[in-house]
């Protein structure tokens, strides 16, 4: 297995280099064959070549079995023209990682952010590649423009062949869970571009008689994550949606710094933590890095499930596992779910367990 790893900003070495601890130790136990390169992007790149993603990087992540990405301090970037290139949308466009995977569960050992007696467990399909990000919806310039200093405008890109892709890698999902899709729309306002999504997956639907689809409006969607989690399985939702319900998701379930994120498209797999950068904790041996852990664990089992090879597989499933079996000891976590360890010393646990289970 041949992966590229690009720490990127802020905390990202840090919880990247405590994935590869981690990854490393699976390596060791299920004989991965593993090979890592490094390169840079974000501010590294940014400083050493005027730019923080240079497309040679792209290029030459797709000679690779997957990509590890860091945090990016996207936020502090100069402007596009100065060099400051968004590096997830840079990835996502570039490579055409359409598929953002957002699992969010509960864990019975950990305190949520629900009412007592809710639990979670769903996955969140969210397209990468359009919608309302005025970065990746335009073949060339932006999606926002300002026809006077007094008014801002921006467009929308929707379209059948992104929203029935991203439905169908939702509907595969599903097959391999409780079989149900909910449809994340607000076609009663937006009747063209989420009509046009909204068309999209139910014709998706029509292969996949087994799994029952249902649809809700974005808003309402929000109430029902909070109310009642466990109507859900698998939401599929364009991206400026998707984007916004798999941070409360993630939130409700416990914490954004607990939840696994990759970007897939149909030929490789990029593994990025859900969170942002934390720079002003960058450093400290502080951050939790659970959600890059499970990313990359995740990333790991997109590739055995890509070449059919239960070995690598249960390497991904057992990164997995060994997440929970050291969080669930209360001695064993970070600062910011209650514990004292700090994030080196939380992927060597993570990567013990690995090597133990």
């Amino acid at each position: 297995m041949k992966l590229i790893v690009l720490p990127c900003d802020g905390i990202g070495p840090e919880i990247v280099a405590a994935s590869v601890e981690v990854l490393k130790a699976a390596d060791k136990r299920f004989k991965l064959d593993l090979s890592l390169d490094y390169d840079s992007v974000g501010f590294e790149s940014l400083h050493a070549h005027g730019t923080t993603l240079r497309q040679e990087v792209l290029e030459k992540s797709k000679t690779y079995d997957g990509v590890v990405l860091g945090t990016q301090s996207h936020a502090d970037y100069p402007a596009p023209e100065k060099g400051g290139r968004n590096v997830s949308a840079g990835f996502r466009i570039g490579l055409d990682l359409y598929a953002n995977v957002r699992p969010a569960r509960t864990r019975p050992f950990l305190q949520s952010n629900m009412r007592e007696g809710r639990s979670m467990d769903l996955v969140i399909m969210r397209e990468a590649t359009e919608g309302f990000y005025p970065d990746r919806n335009m073949s060339r310039g932006w999606g926002e423009m300002m026809p006077s200093p007094d008014m801002a405008l921006s467009v929308r890109k929707i379209t059948r062949h992104c929203s029935e892709r991203i439905a169908r890698r939702a509907f595969e999902l599903a097959m391999t869970r409780r079989r149900k899709v909910t449809a994340i729309h607000k076609a009663n306002s937006f009747h063209m571009t989420d009509g046009l999504f909204l068309e999209a997956v139910r014709h998706v639907a029509k292969d996949f008689p087994e799994v029952q689809l249902d649809d809700l409006l974005v808003d309402a969607s929000t109430a029902h994550l909070v109310k009642e989690p466990e109507r859900f399985d698998v939401l599929v939702a364009t991206n400026f949606y998707g984007d916004i319900l798999s941070d409360l998701a993630s939130e409700l379930s416990g914490s954004l710094g607990l939840a696994g994120s990759i970007m897939a498209s149909d030929d490789l797999c990029c593994a990025q933590a859900q969170h942002g950068s934390a720079p002003t904790i960058a450093g400290k041996d502080i951050a939790n890095p659970t959600s890059m852990i499970l990313s990359v664990a995740m990333m790991v089992r997109w590739i055995g499930d890509k070449r059919g090879d239960r070995n690598i597989q249960q390497a991904g499933d057992a990164m997995i596992a060994a997440v929970d079996k050291v969080l669930e000891n209360p001695q064993t976590r970070t600062g910011d779910i209650g514990g004292t360890m700090g994030c080196k010393a939380f992927g060597a646990a993570v990567a013990q367990a690995v090597a133990e289970a």
